[in-house]
């Protein structure tokens, strides 16, 4: 990685519908089956899709958020503050603060969209005295970040990153240049989401993003199948720590992964469409394995971006063989299991690449079935798989023609 620092992950934290830590997570990965369910409040009077993988009843907030935290703070907030918390508790710091901590946080939208929708609502119906007037700090997309900072003491830099379904990844990315570049010495990086709301549901139905399979939302979302009709909606955080490896090693701590390449480009082509040829996919991969030092032979594994769209899961797989030419490594997708988690899924991803770097094993891409000709990889599937010592590489692509492409090494 660009600079002259090792970066070390040295903490894991997640939640997910797959389950309240890391552990449930993973757990859920290797089962190879989805959680998505039917949505109680949203039915057919609010568009063909009523169906996502939403967080349990079992996370609560108030583990790390006192009463009147909770309040103030949005469903997304509190999801990565808590998986953020979660992964710092996991790296074992002595202490949390200072200017040599960053944290750099990836989301979608944020907390915008319950309580805008609610504002919107009550302004209408009672008027300008009944607004909330918290509204503005449990809406704007920084709240993670500055939240987390006040919690843990943080006067580093505390950014926020948006580019929609990359964001995560990028989070973590550009964290990772942080260390490695000596601006600090380490960092709390993630994204978090909540985006199962009656509005999100309806507008990416709107689009054709969705999978409408209503009837059957187990096997609904189902990456690089055949029969694949588009993405499920998820809701959740992923956050890891990182730090420079010698001070790691200095106080005894432990190296749970490497953060060894990171590539980041755009298509300049379609908001919302993929560039035709897997252009900018590509130049992203390629900057990546270039950043870590590897060639295409090196890597042991893809954790793919695997939407379950047509047009995404086809052109990642051209943009694959394309790097990797008639070799391409084991591809795994988690988004059959846990739903698109948009803002957070790239770093809910890299937790799942990296506990697989820890185990040995992928897991399998849930509801993929039947092979699709045009995709033509090699997708674990049915069962997990063992796989050789070896560096994963992670895909995350967004709307907005932005590619992320993450390398992470043992």
């Amino acid at each position: 990685m660009i600079g002259s620092r090792r970066v070390a992950v040295t903490g894991l934290g997640a939640i997910t519908a797959g389950g309240r830590d890391v552990d449930a997570l993973w757990d859920t990965l290797l089962l190879g089956r989805s959680v998505a369910v039917d949505l109680p409040d949203i039915d057919e009077t609010y568009g063909p899709v009523h169906i996502g993988c939403r967080v349990g009843q079992d996370f609560d907030p108030g583990v790390h958020l006192t009463h009147p935290e909770v309040r103030r703070t949005d469903l997304t907030t509190q999801l990565g503050i808590c998986a953020a918390m979660d992964a710092v508790a996991d790296a074992e710091w002595a202490s949390t603060g200072g200017d040599r901590t960053a944290i750099v946080v990836g989301t979608g939208l944020g907390g915008m969209i319950r309580p805008f929708v609610t504002a919107v609502e009550t302004l209408e119906t009672n008027g300008y005295m009944r607004v909330n007037p918290l509204t503005v700090p449990l809406i704007m997309p920084n709240a993670t970040a500055g939240w987390l900072s006040m919690k843990l003491g943080v006067t580093g830099p505390a950014t926020t990153v948006s580019q929609a379904c990359s964001s995560g990844a990028a989070a973590i990315g550009d964290a990772a240049r942080l260390v490695a570049t000596g601006v600090v010495d380490r960092a709390i990086a993630g994204g978090t989401e909540a985006l199962t709301h009656p509005l999100v549901v309806a507008a990416f139905a709107r689009m054709g993003a969705l999978s409408a399979r209503n009837d059957e939302p187990e096997r609904a979302s189902r990456p690089f199948d055949r029969d694949r009709d588009g993405f499920v909606m998820g809701e959740g955080a992923g956050f890891i720590t990182l730090e420079a490896e010698d001070a790691v090693r200095a106080r005894g701590g432990r190296v749970r992964a490497r953060v060894t390449g990171y590539g980041a480009t755009s298509d300049a082509f379609h908001l919302v469409a993929p560039h035709e040829t897997g252009a900018g996919a590509v130049a992203a991969m390629r900057a990546a394995l270039a950043d870590a030092g590897l060639s295409p032979a090196d890597v042991a594994h893809v954790n793919a971006h695997g939407t379950s769209t047509e047009l995404n899961d086809r052109l990642e797989a051209l943009a694959l063989r394309e790097v990797f030419g008639g070799d391409v490594p084991p591809v795994t997708g988690n988004k059959g299991a846990i739903g698109h988690l948009v803002g957070a899924a790239g770093a809910v991803e890299a937790v799942a690449a990296i506990r697989s770097l820890e185990t040995g094993v992928v897991p399998p891409t849930a509801n993929y079935e039947t092979p699709d000709p045009e995709i033509d990889l090699d997708v674990v599937a049915g069962a997990a798989r063992e796989i050789p010592a070896g560096p994963v590489l992670s895909n995350s692509f967004a709307f907005g023609g932005h590619n992320v492409t993450l390398i992470l090494e043992p």
